[in-house]
């Protein structure tokens, strides 16, 4: 794909869904990230020269202060992952009523830029049943984002006032056509668990026809690889020595196998042994131990979730279970890795502050794969040459 479509990053971070819309065809004129040695990721790597990142303006500061100017008129793709502490299955607060829930910040921005489209990722748990009447209210206001909320006015008179702007066909001029999807990073391609949840939204003037893209790996295909010997061979593993007793019936055989950690990791050096010098944030880290609930990721599946991990602590399954039986922390390279970030990538501060990074990140290549395919519904749409103006519903005259 020729085109190079403009974006703008919200919520930055480290830089996973930055890097893989960049890979996906779109051009950062700027990211936004409150957290001082997240930026300072990105500007390293800025002046490093990673190409991904060229032309990149990085904002420190809070989305709600930065202004926008007219040089941001045409904008194709807004993108970012809202703060998700407020909706995590781990998390202490309780959505609407925590400051740190950023999604009236993104709607307010997409509001203003007007992209021609928007991916908004987050935790799988903004999905559960408790915050089920919150989830539609952000769904919602991300259809209209125009449609703002008044002085004094609760998130649920929002709503309501939204449905019935929704049902009545009374709404501001800016509307969005919104998809959004639960997934697991393993299915793309990721050799991570991880659940999210995934929004995307086309201006409706765009007229995109999209659907979220098809898993491309699966379980099945990785148990079959292991029956058959071929993911042993691969890694020079005799079948004897790992052969799983567990068979489920295969129906299908059409995708890739799911990527483990053995895959993701087994090239580099063990820091443990040595040999680590040209390595990038390749330290060794102490032993681990398992306790209860936090057991660790095997090398021969996809990994636990990395976490960011609350009050500044890494997740407990941020470590793997070696070969040997023994149990090790990821050094922030294997973890990078494990999320896709170039090896060549660098990490600004502690191994805490790196790991808070890392697993606060979207995986790149899910990022990409989400992005590629965007990225071909504006191309489709700008080859198509469908693409009409909205008209204000409120008030027409003939």
């Amino acid at each position: 794909m020729g085109t190079r479509y403009r974006a703008i990053e919200l919520f930055a971070g480290g830089g996973g869904l930055l890097l893989g819309t960049s890979l996906a065809g779109f051009s950062h004129e700027r990211a936004v990230e409150w957290n001082h040695q997240a930026c300072d990721t990105l500007r390293t790597n800025i002046a490093l020269g990673n190409p991904l990142l060229r032309g990149t303006e990085v904002i420190e500061g809070d989305v709600r202060d930065v202004s926008w100017g007219s040089e941001f008129d045409g904008i194709d793709l807004l993108a970012g992952g809202p703060p998700c502490q407020p909706f995590s299955l781990g998390g202490l607060a309780r959505a609407a009523l925590d400051r740190r829930d950023m999604f009236p910040a993104f709607t307010n921005v997409l509001a203003e830029l007007a992209p021609r489209a928007f991916i908004c990722e987050n935790v799988r748990g903004l999905t559960r049943a408790s915050f089920a009447d919150y989830y539609s209210y952000i769904l919602m206001r991300l259809q209209h984002p125009e449609v703002a909320a008044r002085e004094d006015e609760t998130w649920r008179e929002h709503y309501d006032r939204l449905c019935r702007e929704h049902t009545d066909g009374i709404a501001a001029d800016l509307r969005y056509e919104v998809i959004p999807t639960v997934v697991d990073a393993a299915d793309y391609g990721v050799p991570q668990h991880r659940s999210r949840v995934i929004i995307v939204g086309f201006r409706a003037d765009v007229r995109a026809n999209w659907a979220f893209p098809k898993p491309t790996h699966s379980k099945a295909s990785l148990i079959a690889s292991k029956e058959t010997g071929a993911y042993w061979r691969r890694h020079g593993i005799k079948p004897s020595e790992g052969m799983s007793a567990l068979v489920l019936p295969m129906d299908t055989y059409d995708l890739q196998p799911w990527r483990t950690v053995r895959d993701a990791i087994s090239d580099m050096p063990n820091p443990l042994v040595g040999g680590t010098e040209g390595w990038l944030q390749h330290e060794r880290r102490a032993a681990a131990r398992s306790y209860p609930g936090h057991t660790g990721s095997v090398l021969d599946e996809p990994s636990k979730a990395l976490k960011a991990g609350v009050h500044g602590v890494p997740g407990g399954e941020n470590m793997f279970v070696a070969d040997d039986g023994s149990m090790r922390h990821y050094t922030t390279r294997e973890a990078a890795r494990i999320q896709g970030f170039p090896d060549l990538y660098s990490f600004e501060g502690s191994w805490t502050e790196t790991m808070r990074q890392i697993g606060n990140a979207v995986p790149v290549e899910l990022a990409r794969k989400v992005a590629a395919s965007v990225a071909q519904s504006l191309a489709d749409a700008d080859a198509s040459g469908v693409q009409v103006p909205q008209l204000r519903l409120v008030g027409d005259v003939a």
